[in-house]
């Protein structure tokens, strides 16, 4: 994983995880059970209809020197599982579906920029939003117990904390570009009908 990469997206834990992980070798079987997930199958079918297979071969089991990072996607190269940082078969179908929203989002726009800011926060708050990794269950599990609204507030935060990683996004554009795709972006819920 280039670390440094521009072009790539990556996922964090906002709670420390402090288990040591999984080999590479059960990571890839865990992998390759995730496949069978109903929403990654579910993405990868709408993902082959955009044109944009995904072969199994475009998802690395790797481990991940970045603290906190779950996995990334990087336009070219496809998706990365940390395993030294998963513990659970949820964590990982869980990535999956995240970052396969972002190669979706790379698939249909065609001329997307992760050095533009607008670009990176709106596919970060369609995958915040879509992936399910706002529901109000793992919040709980990250030690934010609010009740109400909890999910935009989730959704925004998330999107923020990626965004400003990027490189050519400062903190204060990163807000900006979230505030002003907002609307746009969390509505979009293409390849679904509506948020699952």
């Amino acid at each position: 994983m280039d670390d440094g990469n521009c072009a790539q997206t990556s996922t964090t834990f906002e709670s420390e995880n402090s288990a040591v992980g999984m080999s590479q070798e059960e990571c890839t079987k865990r992998i390759v059970k995730s496949l069978k997930h109903p929403t990654v199958r579910f993405l990868r079918k709408h993902m082959e209809q955009a044109g944009c297979p995904v072969w199994v071969k475009l998802i690395l089991a790797a481990n991940c020197k970045r603290k906190g990072i779950a996995g990334g996607y990087s336009t070219g190269n496809g998706i990365i599982v940390c395993c030294n940082h998963m513990s659970y078969q949820d964590e990982i179908s869980q990535v999956l579906i995240h970052e396969l929203i972002h190669a979706y989002d790379d698939c249909r726009a065609k001329n997307m920029d992760w050095k533009n800011c607008a670009h990176h926060a709106c596919t970060e708050i369609r995958a915040n939003h879509l992936s399910g990794d706002c529901h109000y269950k793992r919040e709980l599990l990250r030690g934010f117990m609010k009740m109400r609204g909890h999910e935009q507030e989730c959704v925004k935060r998330r999107a923020l904390k990626s965004v400003k990683n990027n490189p050519y996004c400062s903190e204060a554009a990163a807000m900006d570009a979230i505030e002003t795709v907002w609307d746009i972006c969390y509505n979009d819920t293409s390849p679904f009908e509506r948020a699952p």
